[in-house]
């Protein structure tokens, strides 16, 4: 089973990640780009990095009518890269279109269950779902996996219920990845190791290696932890 940590890269702009993928010299770090910083550099810098040796992670959570979704998809796969990410929540057939806008090539969709900066409280109160957040985590797995979705985004508290009772196939990406109490915004967290003892694919590290006073040695350290333990 493939595991490898993905630094999110949430940069408002080219100069600043510039500044900090220095520090990473002839390594090529796994990189999640977002629509922060996709914005600000657009398609062609995305290319870039791929002709470079990075695989890019492109995390837009697309989020819309189904043939929208799949026709701004396929604009996006030409660009090569890994995985592209969708809302869930959409439904499944927005999933379903999302999975036949990557037919053919190498990009992999995954469905984002429940933001890991959403609580059971925030659940029921602002958006008013009256259930268990892990419920309604593995029921958006689920109906996934039956959209033919290649992987889902949970948290690590949830990744070893869809692998050993949904699918192991299902690649799991998990954000919320911290070494110690510094939650920051999120509220569903876990460590390295606890999400690779929960079975993660890949982990999502952002700020902790970021704004770290070594980005290099704490990303060094973060794969340590989930790729050896």
């Amino acid at each position: 089973m493939e595991r490898d940590v993905i630094i999110a890269c949430d940069f408002p702009s080219k100069k600043q990640f510039n500044q900090f993928i220095i520090h990473f010299k002839k390594e090529k770090p796994f990189l999640k780009i977002g629509y922060q910083l996709f914005y600000a550099v657009g398609k062609e810098f995305i290319t870039k990095l791929i002709n470079d040796g990075y695989r890019i992670f492109l995390d837009l959570k697309l989020h819309d009518i189904p043939n929208t979704v799949e026709e701004g998809i396929k604009h996006l796969v030409t660009l090569g890269i890994d995985f592209i990410t969708i809302h869930a929540a959409g439904g499944m057939k927005m999933m379903e279109a999302a999975v036949k806008g990557v037919k053919g090539t190498r990009t992999k969709i995954l469905a984002v269950t429940q933001l890991t900066s959403i609580s059971q409280e925030i659940l029921e109160k602002e958006l008013l779902i009256d259930r268990k957040i892990a419920d309604v985590v593995h029921h958006y797995a689920l109906s996934a996996l039956e959209a033919g979705v290649h992987g889902v985004v949970c948290s690590g508290q949830e990744c070893q219920y869809i692998k050993e009772k949904i699918s192991n196939d299902l690649i799991c990406v998990t954000p919320g990845i911290r070494l110690d109490d510094h939650k920051n915004d999120q509220m569903r967290t876990s460590t390295p190791r606890g999400a690779r003892m929960n079975k993660s694919n890949f982990i999502v590290v952002g700020r902790p290696i970021t704004r770290a006073n070594n980005p290099l040695e704490a990303y060094h350290q973060f794969k340590k932890e989930f790729t050896k333990g």
